[in-house]
C-alpha cells in the first residue's frame, strides 16, 4: 500500500468524505485507517462499527436512511432474539450478521482484524482498504455521574443520554499500529493526511491515545488537514455538541482546530462558519462541508485534496 492520500476516520460523517476521497481516486491511491475503539463483544461475536461502516459506504451496500448496516435489510434473527427474551437494544440485521460471524471464526482461529478486513475488502473489488488503528484492544469507556459505561452502551443502549463527566480509551497505552498502518505512513507517493470530520472526542481521539499512531501523525512530512464536524456550532449528526457543552467545551470549529492544535497544518470550515477563519492561527479553507450527496462528498474531497496541494506547495510542513 503506497497511498497518495491517508484518511484519519470513524462513524458515519467521516465515511462520506472517505467515499468522496475514494471516488476522485485511483485504486489504491487512498488508504483510510478507522476508529475500532467502538468495537465490543455482542452475543458472542465481534462488532466493529467504525470499519463496518465504512466497508459498507465504499462498497455501496450501507443503508442510506441511517448510515449504519445494510441497505435492504431483513430483521428475522432479531424478532427470533426478541422472542426467546435476548438482548436487542443493538440491531443486527439478518446480512449484516454474515460479516460478523465470519470475522468472529477468524479471530477466534488466531487471525489479525487488519488481515481480515483486507481481505473482505478485496473479495467485495474494493479500490480503498479499511484499516483498522490497531490490531490491539482499545475500548472506549464514558465516563458518567453515575460510572462507566461502556461506548455502545452509552451511545446505542442509552441513546447517548447519560451526561459525559470524561472520556477513557483503555488499552490505548500498550496498543501498537498494525504493519500496514505504518506502511501507508511511510508510503513514498504520500501527498497529504486527512482527518475527516468525525466526531473529535469519540473517533479521532481513540486512534491519537495510541502512542504509535500519534507520532507518526506528528512526524509526518505531508500536510495534515482537519475537516470540522461542526457547521455553524451545531454537529450534522450525533452527540458532538452535546459532549463539548458537557466538557465545558465551547461549541465552535475554532475549538475543535484547538483540539487538534499543532498536529494540523490546516482547517477546512464550513461556508457559515468563515468570520471564524481569521482567528484559527493556522491557514484554512472555507466551502461547503454538509455532504447530503454523492456530489457533495466528492466536493468537499476536492476542495480537500485541493487544499493540501496548496499547503505542499508553500512548503506548510517541510
Amino acid at each position: 500500500m503506497n497511498p497518495r492520500v491517508l484518511a484519519l476516520s470513524g462513524g458515519v460523517g467521516g465515511a462520506k468524505l472517505v467515499l468522496g476521497l475514494d471516488r476522485i481516486h485511483a485504486a489504491g491511491e487512498l488508504s483510510v485507517i478507522v476508529n475500532t475503539a467502538d468495537d465490543f463483544t455482542h452475543l458472542g461475536l465481534r462488532i466493529c462499527p467504525d470499519l463496518d461502516t465504512t466497508f459498507y459506504t465504499l462498497s455501496g451496500d450501507a443503508n442510506p436512511e441511517v448510515g449504519w448496516g445494510r441497505r435492504d435489510e431483513s430483521w428475522a434473527f432479531m424478532l427470533a432474539l426478541e422472542q426467546l427474551g435476548g438482548e436487542t437494544w443493538f440491531r443486527l440485521g439478518d446480512r449484516d450478521l454474515a460479516l460478523h460471524a465470519y470475522r468472529t471464526s477468524r479471530l477466534a482461529q488466531g487471525e489479525r482484524l487488519t488481515t481480515i478486513m483486507i481481505d473482505v475488502a478485496a473479495r467485495r473489488g474494493l479500490a480503498t482498504m479499511p484499516l483498522p488503528m490497531t490490531d490491539d484492544p482499545v475500548r472506549t469507556a464514558v465516563i458518567t455521574a453515575s460510572g462507566p459505561l461502556a461506548f455502545q452502551h452509552y451511545f446505542v443502549r442509552e441513546q447517548c443520554q447519560p451526561a459525559v463527566v470524561s472520556l477513557r480509551y483503555d488499552g490505548a497505552a500498550a496498543a501498537r499500529v498494525s504493519p500496514e498502518v505504518a506502511a501507508a505512513f511511510a508510503s513514498p507517493r504520500l501527498e497529504a493526511i486527512v482527518i475527516c470530520p468525525s466526531n473529535p472526542y469519540l473517533s479521532i481521539d481513540p486512534l491519537l491515545a495510541v502512542p504509535d499512531l500519534r507520532s507518526l501523525l506528528a512526524k509526518a512530512t505531508v500536510p495534515v488537514i482537519a475537516v470540522t464536524p461542526l457547521v455553524g456550532g451545531r454537529a450534522i449528526k450525533g452527540p458532538t455538541t452535546k459532549i463539548m457543552t458537557e466538557l465545558g467545551i465551547p461549541c465552535s470549529a475554532r475549538a475543535i482546530a484547538a483540539h487538534y492544535g499543532e498536529l494540523i497544518d490546516g482547517f477546512v470550515l464550513d461556508r457559515e462558519d468563515e468570520g471564524l477563519a481569521p482567528s484559527l492561527g493556522m491557514p484554512s479553507c472555507v466551502t461547503n462541508t454538509v455532504m447530503r450527496t454523492l456530489e457533495d462528498r466528492i466536493g468537499l474531497a476536492r476542495a480537500v485534496v485541493e487544499f493540501a496541494g496548496r499547503l505542499r506547495g508553500s512548503g506548510q510542513r517541510p
